[in-house]
C-alpha cells in the first residue's frame, strides 16, 4: 500500500489539473463561454450596454443636432429655433439701435423736405393775403384775413398730417409685408413672427408701430422706454413690449 507524500498526514495523493489545465474542484466553464472575471461580450448583432455605475451622457441644449422646441433660447448664447427657419441669431440691442438712427435719418431728411415745402406754401399763402386783402381800413380786410387764416392753418395741419401719414407707412408697411426697414435692412435685421418665422402682417405690424407712440403720448417719455425695454426682457429673446404684443422677434438675416 502507497502512502504517497510522507508530509501528508492523510496519506492522500494531490490531486492532478484535468485535461485542459483546470483543476478538480473548480467549477467548469463551459466551452466557448468567457470566465468569470472577464468582460462578457455581447452575441454578434446586439449592440454593447453601457456597464452600471457610469453615467448615461444626454445631449445638451444649444449644441448641433440637439432638437429644439419653437421659441426656446438655446442655453442663454443668443440662438433661437424658429419653424421654417431652423436656429437663428437674434439681432442685439446694439444692431438694433444701429438701424433706429438709419431710420431715423432717412425719416429726417424726407419730414425736413416736406417741412420746407410746407413752410413755403405757409408763406405764400400769407404773401397772398398781404396783397389781396389790402389796407386794414378797409371794409373787407377782416373776412379777408380770415380767409387767408384759414388757408395758413390749412397747410400747416395738412403738412403735419402728411408727416404723420409716411411715417405710418415707412414704419408699418414696410416692417408688416417685408419685416424691415431700410435701416434694418442695412444692418441685416428682420422682425419676423415668433410662431412661423415669416414676416408679421398688416395686424401685428401695426400693434407692433402704435404701441411706441402710445407710450409717448400717455407718459411723455414712455416711447423711449418701450425702445428700452428688450433690456428688461428675461426670457432671453431680446423681446421689447411692443414684440411681446405683436409675437414678434428681431433676428439677423440667415
Amino acid at each position: 500500500m502507497s502512502f504517497g507524500d510522507p508530509n501528508n498526514p492523510y496519506g492522500q495523493q494531490p490531486q492532478q489539473p484535468q485535461q485542459g489545465g483546470q483543476p478538480y474542484g473548480y467549477p467548469q466553464q463551459p466551452q466557448g463561454q468567457p470566465g468569470y472575471g472577464y468582460p462578457q461580450q455581447a452575441p454578434q448583432g446586439v449592440p454593447p450596454q453601457q456597464g452600471y455605475g457610469y453615467p448615461q451622457q444626454q445631449p445638451q441644449a444649444g449644441y448641433p443636432g440637439y432638437p429644439q422646441q419653437p421659441g426656446t433660447v438655446q442655453a442663454n448664447n443668443g440662438y433661437i429655433n424658429i419653424p421654417a427657419l431652423g436656429t437663428v441669431q437674434l439681432a442685439s440691442m446694439g444692431i438694433r439701435f444701429g438701424a433706429r438712427v438709419i431710420d431715423g435719418l432717412i425719416i429726417s431728411v424726407i419730414m425736413g423736405v416736406l417741412s420746407v415745402v410746407g413752410v413755403m406754401g405757409m408763406v405764400g399763402v400769407a404773401g397772398n393775403a398781404a396783397e389781396e386783402c389790402g389796407d386794414y381800413m378797409d371794409p373787407g380786410y377782416d373776412a379777408c384775413m380770415q380767409d387767408a387764416s384759414t388757408g395758413f392753418f390749412g397747410v400747416f395741419f395738412g403738412m403735419v398730417g402728411l408727416l404723420i401719414v409716411i411715417g405710418l407707412l415707412y414704419e408699418w408697411l414696410m416692417v408688416s409685408f417685408a419685416g424691415a426697414t431700410l435701416g434694418k435692412m442695412a444692418v441685416g435685421i428682420k422682425v419676423v413672427k415668433e410662431e412661423t418665422g415669416q414676416a408679421p402682417g398688416a395686424g401685428s405690424g401695426f400693434i407692433r408701430y402704435i404701441i411706441p407712440y402710445a407710450g409717448y403720448l400717455v407718459c411723455g417719455i414712455g416711447m423711449l422706454l418701450v425702445y428700452l425695454s428688450p433690456l428688461f426682457d428675461n426670457s432671453g429673446k431680446t423681446q421689447g413690449w411692443h414684440d411681446r404684443a405683436a409675437h414678434t422677434l428681431v433676428i439677423k438675416k440667415p
